[in-house]
Parts: structure tokens; sequence; C-alpha cells
């Protein structure tokens, strides 16, 4: 029978125990249900749009990338066949999200802009996120947010190693 102190030193669906600052499955937990809540708002937003999942995860990376995207590059990210992301930049386009660039140098190489007059309706359908966050972060100092940052920069790099069995 766990005792008290076995209870405050288990971590969320981890062993009696361990310790909560380096249990696998805390993480596990926590990074499923955070993945859970912000897949929530992205399907409610998507929907409401009239896009996919994926469309909305294209903007994400649109929007973040550093320099232009093409769509090769969204593909890669994205893990989707060339006419899967046709498809999705179509969508994205007719519903005035992003904007197609040719590159003028050369017509065939084509970048792809998050559209500055989709930018409110997104930042109004994410502000509770943007609240969330923002009431969350207020809880640490700058020092330990430094070290959340990091964590999330290093589990990002290591997450963009691993590839699917076979692939």
């Amino acid at each position: 029978m766990a005792t008290a102190d076995d209870r405050e030193r288990r971590s969320p669906g981890g062993e009696p125990g361990a310790d909560p600052v380096t249990d696998l499955q805390s993480f596990a937990v926590h990074l499923r249900r955070l993945n859970g809540e912000i897949n929530r708002l992205v399907q409610d937003f998507a929907g409401d749009h009239g896009l996919h999942a994926t469309d909305v995860h294209a903007l994400a990376a649109i929007l973040d990338a550093d320099g232009p995207m093409t769509p090769g590059r969204l593909r890669e990210h994205l893990g989707l066949t060339s006419g899967a992301v046709t498809a999705c930049v179509d969508r994205l386009e007719r519903a005035g999200h992003i904007r197609r660039v040719r590159e003028s140098a050369d017509r065939r190489v084509v970048h792809l802009y998050y559209d500055a007059d989709a930018r409110p309706a997104a930042r109004t359908y994410f502000r509770p996120l943007a609240t969330a966050t923002r009431a969350a972060t207020g809880r640490f100092t700058g020092d330990e947010l430094a070290v959340v940052l990091r964590f999330l920069a290093a589990l990002n790099e290591e997450l963009a190693t691993v590839r699917p069995h076979g692939r």
C-alpha cells in the first residue's frame, strides 16, 4: 500500500518514488495534455474557417518560418505528398490566409506568405491561448521561463530528427 510520501513522490502516471522532475512518464502525460488542448483549439479554428487541421499546421509553419516558405519546404515539414500540399495551399489561398508570390528572378520558385489581412481573425480566435500562456508564465520567474524555453527548443530539435520506422 502506498504511503502519503509515496503519493507525493509519484508523478502523474509515474512509478512510486520516481523523481517528478525527471520522470519521463510525467513529461509524456503533460505533453500529451498540452498537445490535446492545442489540437482542440486548432480543430475549432479549422472547422470555423472551412479548413483542415493540417491547413492550420501549414499556416503555423508559414508564419514561423525563417524566411520565405516554399511549397517544397512545407511538404517536408508536414510530411505530405506534393499533391496534398498543393490542395492545402489552394484552400489556404482561397480562404485568404496566405498568398503565393512568384520569385521575380525564377518564376518557377513560389514563396508562401501569411496574409496580413488574415492575422486579426487568427489573433481573435487564439487570444484565449495567449491569455492562458500569459497567466501560466506569470507563475514563474524570468530565469525559470528561460529554462522552460531552452527545454522546449531542445525537445523540438530532438523531435525534428525523429523519423517514423522505415522512413
